[in-house]
């Protein structure tokens, strides 16, 4: 299987982007993995949280994104595929998205376990990888009216990491590409 372009991971924390979009790359022939996490805590000093102080908070999540989508960029025109791990909870980040990757071949992947399945997978993480989140209903919710028709909600809850890998792989390429 051969697939071009960005494919864009998202989901709750505990929904297993990280995890699921590095075994995802890994049975592709050419394909890398670009974790937001990653890209957010290059910078090491002046860094707030994205539930930090609102102005400064934005502006490191939309450098954030950025830089994601010129190293996204830089994989594909070198024949990659990209898996990007980021979270994509309104609208607008994920329009930006779609700007910065254009004209290149984008799809959206939404992990969608359910809150419980998150928050529990979130809790029993080990604690250096562990998110302080405790906003589970309310991003639902607003993922769910900001994503609902342009992406494939991806029901999780019942794969292992490598299921779903495999299940993702084998079905992207029936997916639509975003329209720009």
């Amino acid at each position: 299987m051969d697939l071009d372009g960005c494919v864009i991971v998202t989901g709750m924390p505990g929904a297993g982007k990280s995890t699921v979009s590095a075994l995802a790359a890994e049975l592709l022939p050419r394909a890398a993995r670009i974790k937001g996490d990653d890209v957010r805590y290059m910078i090491l000093s002046g860094r707030v949280r994205f539930d930090g102080e609102p102005v400064e908070a934005a502006r490191q999540g939309e450098l954030t994104t950025r830089n994601l989508c010129a190293l996204a960029n830089n994989f594909v025109d070198f024949g990659f595929t990209v898996f990007m791990d980021t979270l994509v909870s309104g609208r607008a980040k994920l329009d930006l998205l779609r700007e910065l990757l254009a004209p290149r071949p984008v799809r959206l992947v939404v992990l969608a376990p359910g809150v419980e399945v998150c928050r529990h997978r979130n809790a029993t993480r080990r604690a250096s990888e562990r998110v302080e989140f405790d906003g589970y209903e309310r991003l639902n919710a607003t993922m769910h009216a900001a994503l609902a028709g342009p992406g494939w909600w991806f029901d999780t809850s019942a794969l292992t990491p490598e299921e779903t890998a495999v299940r993702l792989v084998a079905e992207l390429g029936r997916r639509p590409t975003l329209a720009g």
